[in-house]
């Protein structure tokens, strides 16, 4: 596949940031938090489209492989203290995805990765910006350290925009 251009607000194809987990799930909502707080970042730039894909489904493959960009933003398990964030880009998240694809999803993201590739409509660029939680319970807050990792982890995403729109 051949390197994408920025996408633009003229593009069919914009950046995808990608929000997972249950919010009835304590830490689980961690993607739905991050929405959030980049909502502002989204409404600035058109290009950029914000979804919560809440616990996964097949109806993700459409979107996922419509999206010149991905940025996935999900509570993920990496062995690291909770609250920890975490980018994987390229490889790197296809690796960690494929090591862990057993979730509490209906389907694994590695499953849609694997539709988007048979269709030759994955993102180019697409990251992971995983946050390690500390609790995976019923609940609708998030615990301490994951609610206080949430403005690092739009930070990151923000980065991811700002450096892959540098071209780097």
């Amino acid at each position: 596949m051949t390197e994408q251009t920025p996408p633009t607000a003229d593009t069919a194809a914009a950046t995808l940031i990608l929000g997972l987990g249950n919010v009835l799930m304590t830490d689980e909502a961690v993607g739905a938090a991050v929405l959030a707080a980049l909502k502002p970042v989204a409404d600035a730039d058109p290009s950029i489209e914000l979804m919560d894909g809440g616990t996964l489904s097949f109806t993700l493959a459409g979107p996922i492989g419509e999206a010149a960009w991905l940025i996935v933003v999900d509570a993920a398990r990496m062995g690291q203290a909770p609250g920890t964030v975490r980018v994987l880009e390229g490889d790197a998240m296809d690796a960690q995805l494929s090591q862990h694809a057993n979730n509490v999803h209906e389907v694994s993201l590695s499953d849609l990765f694997d539709i988007a590739r048979l269709t030759d409509s994955l993102p180019a660029r697409r990251a992971l910006v995983g946050v390690e939680p500390a609790a995976v319970d019923w609940g609708s807050e998030l615990s301490p350290a994951v609610a206080a990792a949430v403005p690092m982890a739009a930070a990151e995403v923000a980065g991811l925009l700002a450096r892959w729109r540098g071209g780097d």
